[in-house]
Formats: structure tokens, sequence, C-alpha cells
């Protein structure tokens, strides 16, 4: 707990008390901090906006002092910041207004929350860490907040490309084999609890090595870059997943799906890349095509979602042993 004493000066009043000068040397302390900070008076009121916050937010000290507009600096209409809640004592507001919310280890009635934030003054998006914490006098009463706040943008880019990479194809940008096989367990797990069914579509790229031989491994990259941007627009319910298995496969996961509705999302897609006509001197009419094979079944918890996998596999190779460019049902 912060404490700010409160001692009147000599009688003679020249000579300030001891707690004003600590508090004229606070609040320049403040002023001059490297750390984006502003304070809110008892009120509400800005009583510090230092220049760290003016370079962060954009917003001039002299718009905001003695006011409520605060705001300003962090949205376009206003709305509480993290210290006008955390001086009127509104936890649950924090939890609904901020996705990473937690109390503050150090401070009582602090709280800590992160997240992005559209700078209307700079026009830019940044994602702030932000502490706030409340100021006592002797009698325990809060006089006042001090908000701190750190641009962490490059940090958490960083961290999400990583992220990104981690979970996603390099060449073409959509979902990994990992990253299908771990999404494919929640989703099978679910499926079996609902007793819903489930659908995999596992498709290849007909006579895919001599194109790259013929056109060049660029043409080829292109080509595979095309075709992953093909299957992610024709595949557009939010749960439904497309990822590429591996070379020139590419695999997609359709819960709650029958036969029929897996069938029909088989013959857009392949129909999709055909319309893409990518010139191939060894494809049927001379351009790219695809064999789909396509599974479903209902899920059930004895079984392993791997068994849908298998299904799959087993109707490409039937696509593709009957002469390509078709699709191949399997189901159980």
């Amino acid at each position: 707990m912060a404490i700010i004493r409160e001692e009147q000066p000599t009688p003679d009043g020249e000579a300030l008390g001891i707690a004003d000068r600590e508090y004229r040397f606070a609040m320049a302390l403040l002023q001059h901090m490297a750390v984006p900070t502003f304070v809110l008076d008892a009120s509400g009121k800005v009583r510090i906006w230092n220049r760290a916050c003016e370079a962060l937010t954009g917003l001039p000290a002299s718009a905001v002092l003695g006011s409520a507009k605060h705001w300003r600096g962090f949205y376009d209409s206003p709305r509480p910041c993290l210290a006008d809640l955390v001086l009127r004592g509104q936890d649950t507001e924090i939890s609904d207004l901020y996705v990473v919310q937690e109390a503050h280890p150090h401070t009582d009635r602090g709280r800590h929350v992160e997240g992005w934030h559209k700078l209307p003054q700079r026009g830019v998006e940044c994602y702030l860490s932000m502490d706030a914490g409340p100021i006592y006098d002797a009698y325990g009463h809060v006089i006042a907040v001090v908000q701190t706040l750190s641009d962490c943008s490059r940090q958490q880019r960083t961290e999400s490309e990583l992220a990104r990479r981690a979970t996603s194809d390099g060449l073409t940008g959509i979902a990994n084999r990992h990253t299908l096989l771990d999404k494919l367990h929640g989703l099978w797990e679910r499926a079996a609890q609902n007793g819903l069914p489930i659908a995999m579509l596992m498709t290849d790229i007909d006579h895919f090595k001599p194109f790259n031989e013929a056109y060049g491994h660029p043409a080829g990259d292109e080509c595979l870059q095309r075709i992953a941007l093909t299957l992610s627009r024709e595949v557009f319910r939010p749960p439904d997943l497309v990822a590429r298995y591996g070379g020139e496969e590419f695999a997609i996961v359709l819960p709650d799906t029958d036969i029929g509705g897996a069938r029909r999302v088989a013959t857009r897609i392949c129909e999709a890349v055909a319309a893409l006509r990518i010139p191939h001197v060894m494809g049927l009419n001379g351009h790219i095509t695809l064999s789909c094979g396509v599974a479903t079944t209902t899920a059930r918890l004895d079984l392993p979602p791997e068994h849908l996998i298998a299904l799959a596999e087993r109707a490409l190779v039937r696509a593709k042993s009957l002469g390509r460019n078709r699709i191949a049902l399997e189901g159980s």
C-alpha cells in the first residue's frame, strides 16, 4: 500500500512540509520517467500525463490535464481506461473489457492487463502491457491511481510469427500436418461425444512429379500455393480445416458432415482447381487436376481419429487407381 503523508507547512509559511516536498519530487519524477505514465486524482481527472505517455499515445498533456478525457489516447469514443476501473473498484468490468488481465502481484488493488489497442491519435495498432495501482492517504482513502504502459508490439508480433510458423506450412501458409493431427483429435472427440458424423477429404495433385520436371520447382511451388489458396476459399465454414498433408497432398477435415455433404465439397474443390487451368503437358485436358478420396464416419471414443485418416487414404488410392481426376468415396 502506497501512502502519502500529510504534513502542514511551518507556521511562518516559508518552509514547505516534508510531505509536500516529497509529493512534488514524486510528481517531477513521474513527469520525466522513460516509462509512459499518467495519474488520475480521486475525481478521475488527469494530474500527470508524462512526456513518454505523450510520445506513445500522440496525445499532448495540454489536451488532457485537469480533465477526464484521457480515453482519447486509447479509444475513438469515451470508455473507461484501466485506471478508471481501478479507481472505482470495478473488477468485473476489467474482466469484461480485457482478455488478458490479472491482479498485480505487488500492488494492493492494482491490476495488470494486456491487449491490442488502435491508438487513434497516431493511427497505429500497439500491443500494450498496462499496470494500474491506487495511492492512499494516511487514512486509507484512495487519492490517486497511477497507470503505466509498455509497448510490447514487436515482441508480440515476433511471438505470433513464431507460433504461426510452428502451426503453418512454410510454403502455402495453411495448416501443416502436425496442426492437422492435433486439431483432428479435438474435433474427433467432440463429434464422438455428440454422436455426430465427421468427414475427411484427402487430395493429391495428379502427376505432380512430372509437372516439377517439366516446368521447374519454382513453378511447382507456385502451383502448390495457388491450390492451397483455392482450397481455403472453397472450404469456408469456421470449424473446417484445410492442411497440407505432405508433398502434393492436401487434407480437409469437415466436422458434422455426412457423405453427401463431403462429396459436394470435394466436387466443388476439384472443379475450382480445374478452373485455374494451370498448364500441365501430362495433365488431363492439358492442365492440373486433383484426385480426391472422401471418407466419412460417425466418430466413436473407442476408435482413434487415425481411423478416419486411413479411410480417406484408402479412398484416395482408389481414385488414383481408377484413372485420377476423380472422386472416390469411403465410409464406415
